[in-house]
């Protein structure tokens, strides 16, 4: 994967994360009602996780301007993808869970894989001898 992949992967996932925080976020009501889902007793539980996907889509963004630079923040992206992905994949296989977030554990676990392989790819070369 050349650094100009790498870099549109992260311009996507930070526009991804943040548009999700942003609509979480301003709007938290919204996809529950629109997707008649049962929402949680208090919005700020939802709203708490909105604004770390705007933070997060912050850390993508900073990975796009230069991924060498900032190849240590791409774990952190890592373990975000695990987790919610792992989290709503476990409760999908042992409980069900709401369609809505369905795809976005499938998009998640796409871009977990891809970050994987970017934070491969990024690693130091070793100086042969």
């Amino acid at each position: 994967m050349n650094l100009r992949c790498i870099r549109l992967l992260y311009v996507i996932a930070a526009l991804y994360d943040a548009a999700l925080g942003l609509l979480f976020l301003v709007a938290p009501s919204f996809p529950f009602a629109t997707f008649n889902i049962t929402p949680p007793n208090h919005m700020g539980y939802v709203q708490f996780p909105a604004a770390l996907l705007l933070i997060f889509g912050l850390m993508f963004a900073t990975i796009a301007k230069a991924p060498r630079e900032n190849r240590q923040l791409i774990i952190y992206g890592v373990l975000l993808k695990l987790s919610y992905s792992g989290l709503t994949f476990w409760y999908w296989m042992t409980t069900d869970v709401p369609s809505f977030w369905k795809p976005f554990a499938v998009i998640d676990f796409v871009m977990l894989v891809l970050f994987v392989w970017t934070y491969a790819a990024l690693a130091p070369k070793s100086a042969e001898h």
